[in-house]
């Protein structure tokens, strides 16, 4: 039967969208979408939501679409999940709900993040949601406009509180808006997703950072909240500590797709922000803020784009999606080899970078295979841009101005499995408590402290 074959999700060619950034995946038809949903076996278990860290109902959501009814589809989605147009196209699936879909262990699982999307992007505009009712009186302040700051808002209004968040950047959206590429999530989705929790009734306010215009013990006294969320993600980035780390053309991947995906460097001169791409491009990572920066690069006109990755191909730990896509586009990937030190010319400016092969050692503390250096390997690679996208860690404002709130070694906030950290009524969640994570992981922390604060808050008020 047809009906058994997994829809394929139809694509920009590889030759046409390295030349732009429009976005990548076009989304199913709708009878793509119906002849997908009817894959769906709605089992009564659901092992698919026991790996959906936002609890999606998904094969409550999925009968809608395969029936025709997608009103009734997107609102089954988002009763626990606030961004499913976000979560549709970024969610690592095949690691989660789909890595549970019965029919993956003789086939292929149901597309349930193609089918989320769906759900999301057949929603109008004009049917966003009317103000949650039902006021409770109560104040909250979610620091940080990300997907776990904004889960959490949009979870706490629905339970009557008056909630405000605070966004540091001046357009609300977090690493949705200045870390993921435009190719892989337009802005106008996050936008269309922030106004739906706007209609709801959650206060957004850009331009504060909390820890410099307003801190943490200010929203608790002076500003009258009864309970603060820090949502702020994992937004420092760390560095190789090479020789030659300073010179001209090496930046960290966190400044060059800020500059591309929130300020618009893409678009330039119509915006105004530069950002310089050499023709011989060095992205260090293995991530999907390497893929990431690896295909803007593609596309700001680099002529020769390469991932270095200290591991081999087996333990990248990017989306198998975004490997494949990457290569389709024509980044080239070299395995198992290690930067030295970084070259340059008189003038300060990259010229190349040193590199070392690796071998495969024994398993380190994350379970993968410790790359170990092979003496006498140094080969020279020549590239005039180096983009490090080797991990992020918080940002060290708020802790330094927090009385009371104790973080680890990493500079990571220390919170319990319901988000409690150590200073009463002020949760966390996020990246800024585990490090940099996925999207959706950081929602599923902000729904889940969002229930504690109104189970604490709740308790509170009986006890007096």
């Amino acid at each position: 039967m047809a009906d058994l074959e997994r829809q394929t999700m139809p694509e920009q060619a590889p030759e046409i969208r390295r030349h732009n950034f429009s976005e990548v995946a076009l989304g199913y038809t709708p009878a793509q979408a119906e002849a997908e949903a009817r894959r769906c076996l709605n089992c009564k278990n659901a092992p698919c939501m026991q790996g959906c860290p936002v609890s999606v109902r998904i094969p409550a959501f999925i009968a809608c679409i395969a029936r025709g009814d997608y009103a009734a589809a997107y609102e089954t989605v988002t009763a626990t999940n606030a961004l499913p147009a976000v979560c549709g196209r970024v969610c690592p699936q095949e690691r989660q709900c789909e890595a549970r879909c019965v029919r993956g262990i003789k086939g292929k699982s149901v597309a349930i993040g193609a089918l989320e999307r769906f759900a999301a992007d057949q929603h109008a505009e004009e049917e966003t949601a009317a103000p949650a009712g039902n006021k409770n009186g109560k104040k909250i302040a979610v620091v940080g406009s990300g997907p776990s700051g904004l889960t959490a808002a949009g979870d706490l209004v629905r339970l009557g509180y008056d909630v405000t968040v605070y966004e540091a950047f001046h357009t609300a959206g977090g690493v949705l808006m200045y870390g993921i590429p435009e190719f892989r999530l337009p802005k106008a989705i996050v936008q269309k997703e922030i106004r739906r929790l706007r209609a709801l009734g959650v206060h957004i306010e850009t331009n504060v950072i909390v820890g410099k215009t307003l801190t943490v013990d200010e929203l608790l006294t002076e500003m009258g909240c009864d309970a603060v969320y820090i949502g702020t993600g994992a937004g420092l980035p760390s560095f190789l500590g090479v020789e030659g780390e300073d010179l001209k053309g090496v930046c960290s991947a966190n400044e060059f797709l800020t500059r591309i995906n929130l300020m618009k460097a893409y678009r330039f001169p119509e915006y105004d922000t530069p950002v310089y791409c050499g023709k011989n491009v060095a992205v260090f990572g293995g991530g999907n803020v390497a893929m990431d920066a690896a295909r803007s690069a593609l596309r700001l006109g680099a002529e020769h784009v390469y991932i270095l990755y200290r591991r081999g191909r087996e333990e990248l730990p990017a989306r198998a999606e975004e490997v494949v896509h990457a290569e389709q586009e024509g980044v080239e990937f070299r395995f198992l080899c290690a930067p030295t030190r970084f070259l340059g010319d008189e003038n300060g400016w990259l010229t190349g970078v040193e590199l070392q092969d690796m071998i495969l050692g024994e398993p380190d503390g994350s379970g993968r295979r410790r790359p170990v250096s092979v003496e006498g390997s140094e080969h020279v690679l020549p590239i005039d841009t180096a983009i490090v996208a080797i991990g992020q860690s918080p940002n060290p404002l708020i802790r330094k101005t927090t009385e009371g709130l104790e973080t680890n070694r990493r500079g990571c906030i220390v919170a319990d499995e319901l988000g409690a950290t150590t200073k009463p009524f002020v949760y966390a969640g996020g990246d800024a408590v585990t490090g940099a994570a996925t999207v959706i992981l950081a929602m599923g922390a902000g729904k889940t402290a969002a229930g504690a604060i109104h189970t604490a808050l709740t308790e509170a008020e009986t006890h007096g």
